[in-house]
């Protein structure tokens, strides 16, 4: 396997990889960001293919599992690349960095590519603009055996690298899309699929609604919520119980609430 070796910080590759952090230059090529040797090993066992990896030995504190994770890549057809300290340093984008990014694909595909079934379980993410909140989200829905994640109307987009971060490389293990919310809607109403909409206006508890069979649950932003469209369109609101003195919840919490729900009524 051969590798290049880049020293200086002002290469043109390095440019054009910092390139990747505006949303977009990620859209006109259709690229993103991983670093980080958790989410990159994660995203490479869901079927991944880096097109480049770059790594710095001097800051790979899992300095085998790297070297195996640079290898593998490699054998894939990843290009290759060893950076010094000061070289990595003008492309990693987070605190404590683990000395490994890649450039790869954006997660994602058409709506009308996700598959439903009779017992479809999805998430539908309207307007969240929170990089965090939508990666936090996705491991839930990993983790929760999720079938797909919708984002309607979104502010933010999968390839953003704090989604990436946020999700632990989860982005790429869940089937996820993006599309308007009407057209969210009409798909969701075409596949049989029932829409129960997180808000906190009723009173009809979570606990009391079924969430088994095909069912997409759907949060909106903390501040407004989901919008008259979705409520409107929702075959039941439901809403998650507060005693404090807040009017809302994080929304990936609200997620999660509701999801595990879902999972303790399905078993």
């Amino acid at each position: 396997m051969s590798e290049l070796l880049i020293t200086s910080p002002s290469n043109p590759r390095l440019k054009d990889v910092v390139a990747l952090r505006k949303r977009r230059r990620r859209d006109e090529l259709g690229l993103t960001l991983i670093e980080g040797y958790d989410e990159l090993r994660l995203a490479v066992d869901a079927g991944v293919v880096p097109r480049q990896l770059l790594y710095c030995p001097e800051l790979a504190s899992a300095g085998a599992e790297v070297a195996q994770l640079v290898r593998e890549s490699g054998e894939r057809g990843a290009q290759i690349a060893r950076l010094n300290r000061a070289a990595f340093e003008k492309i990693a984008y987070r605190e404590g960095a683990d000395g490994i990014v890649a450039v790869a694909a954006l997660a994602g595909t058409a709506l009308d590519d996700v598959a439903t079934e009779d017992d479809s379980l999805i998430l539908l993410a309207e307007g969240v603009e929170k990089p965090g909140n939508l990666g936090a989200m996705l491991r839930t829905a990993d983790a929760a055996g999720v079938d797909a994640v919708v984002s309607a109307d979104p502010v933010t987009d999968w390839g953003n690298p704090n989604v990436v971060r946020a999700s632990k490389g989860t982005v790429f293990a869940v089937p996820v899309a993006t599309a308007p919310t009407a057209e969210t809607l009409a798909w969701l109403r075409a596949r049989g699929v029932r829409l129960v909409a997180a808000t906190p206006d009723t009173r009809t508890s979570y606990t009391d609604v079924d969430l088994t069979g095909a069912v997409a649950i759907a949060v909106g932003t903390e501040k407004e919520g989901l919008t008259g469209s979705v409520l409107d369109a929702a075959d039941e609101r439901v809403a998650i119980p507060m005693s404090g003195t807040a009017n809302s919840l994080n929304v990936a919490t609200s997620a999660a609430i509701l999801l595990y729900e879902a999972v303790r009524q399905r078993r």
